[in-house]
C-alpha cells in the first residue's frame, strides 16, 4: 500500500474517533480497535498478494529467459489465479507456436539442402557440357546433341524451381483456386492430352472407365497439374505394352478418381514416403526430382481432397483419389 493511499484510507478513520471522543471516548477507542484491525488484515492480504505478483513475475522471468518447465500450480484463488491461468494458457501457446517455427525451420534447411543437390548434378553436367562446346573442332550433329541436352537440362531446373514455388505459395494459402464445375471426362480428358504421344511411343495402352460422368467443383487448371504428374508417374513405371487404367464413381459423399498402372509397384518402405517432397524411392527415375506427386497430393488435399496410394494386385500401384463433396467431410 502506497503513502497516499494510506492517508486516504486513515483520513475518515481519524475523523470518525474524533466525533465519537467528542461524545464517548469508548466508542472512539473501539472505533479505533475496529479500524486497525481493518487496516492489519488489509496489510496482510496486501502482503501476501504482492508476494503472488513477484512470484508470477519470477516465473515470468523464467520463462522469457528460455525455462521449458515453469508451472503456475500454486496461484489456487482469487484474481491472480485467473491471471496466472491466462499467463499458462499463453505460455503454452508460445511453446507450441516456436516448437512449429524450428520444425519449420528445419524443414526449410532439409528443403534447401535438398535443392542444392538436386541442382547440383544437372549444373555440373552443364558446366561439362560447356566445356565441351568450346572445342573449336566439335562436329556440327555433336554440337546439337550437347545443346539439346543444355537446353533439357534447363527445363528441368526450370520446372523444379516454378514447381517449388507454386508448392509455397500453396503452402503460404496464397493460391485463390478458380473453382468451376466440371465433368471428370473434361478433367480426365485435359490431363491425358499432353501425355498422349509419350503413352503412344511406350506403347502403353490407357482405359477410361467413368461412371455416369461425375461433376467436380475444383479448380480445373490445378487439378489437371494433379492428374497429369501422377499419370506421368505411372506411365514412368510402366513397361512398354502396359496399360494405365483411369476409374470414376460417385456416392454421396464423395467422386473418386482410382489410377491404376502395371508397372513393379512400389516397395514397402517406399509406400509411406511416396508424397514428400524430393523423395526419391530405390525406383524413382533419375529424371525426376521427387516432386510431381507431392505437388498432386498438395493440390488434392487444397480443393477439398484426398489421395492415397497402395499397391494393385496383382502388379502395380494403385491411386485412390477422393474429391469430397461437403466441407465438413
Amino acid at each position: 500500500m502506497n503513502r497516499k493511499q494510506m492517508i486516504l484510507e486513515w483520513i475518515p478513520a481519524v475523523i470518525g474517533g474524533s466525533a465519537c471522543a467528542y461524545f464517548n471516548w469508548i466508542c472512539a477507542l473501539i472505533l479505533l480497535v475496529v479500524c486497525v484491525s481493518i487496516f492489519a488484515i488489509q496489510a496482510y492480504f496486501q502482503n501476501v498478494r504482492k508476494k503472488e505478483i513477484l512470484s508470477l513475475c519470477d516465473k515470468i522471468d523464467e520463462i522469457l529467459n528460455g525455462s521449458e518447465h515453469t508451472k503456475f500450480d500454486e496461484f489456487q484463488e482469487g484474481e491472480i489465479s485467473i491471471l496466472s491461468a491466462e499467463i499458462h494458457k499463453m505460455t503454452i501457446r508460445i511453446r507450441e507456436q516456436n516448437s512449429a517455427l524450428l520444425k519449420e525451420k528445419q524443414f526449410m534447411k532439409e528443403s534447401l539442402e535438398d535443392m542444392s543437390h538436386q541442382l547440383r548434378t544437372p549444373l555440373t553436367t552443364m558446366i561439362v557440357i560447356l566445356g565441351m562446346l568450346r572445342k573449336p573442332d566439335l562436329p556440327k550433329q555433336e554440337r546439337m546433341e550437347h545443346i539439346q541436352e543444355l537446353y533439357s537440362l534447363l527445363s528441368r531446373m526450370q520446372w523444379m524451381l516454378e514447381t517449388l514455388l507454386r508448392i509455397s505459395r500453396l503452402d503460404a494459402g496464397a493460391v485463390s483456386f478458380q473453382k468451376q464445375e466440371i465433368s471428370v471426362q473434361e478433367l480426365i480428358k485435359s490431363a491425358v492430352e499432353p501425355i498422349e504421344i509419350s503413352l503412344e511411343l511406350k506403347d502403353i495402352a490407357l482405359v477410361i472407365e467413368i461412371e455416369d460422368n461425375p461433376l467436380l467443383n475444383v479448380d480445373l487448371m490445378y487439378m489437371t497439374e494433379a492428374i497429369l504428374n501422377i499419370l506421368k508417374n505411372c506411365m514412368e513405371h510402366t513397361p512398354h505394352g502396359g496399360t494405365i487404367t483411369i476409374q470414376s464413381v460417385e456416392n454421396v459423399l464423395y467422386t473418386n478418381i482410382i489410377i491404376t498402372d502395371t508397372g513393379n509397384g512400389i516397395s514397402p518402405q517406399d509406400l509411406p514416403h511416396l508424397f514428400e517432397r524430393f523423395y526419391q524411392g530405390e525406383e524413382f527415375s533419375r529424371k525426376g526430382f521427387g516432386l510431381g506427386l507431392a505437388f498432386a497430393q498438395k493440390i488434392i488435399t487444397s480443393q477439398h481432397g484426398s489421395i492415397q496410394v497402395k499397391n494393385a494386385s496383382p502388379h502395380g500401384a494403385l491411386f485412390d483419389i477422393r474429391i469430397y463433396k461437403t466441407e465438413s467431410i
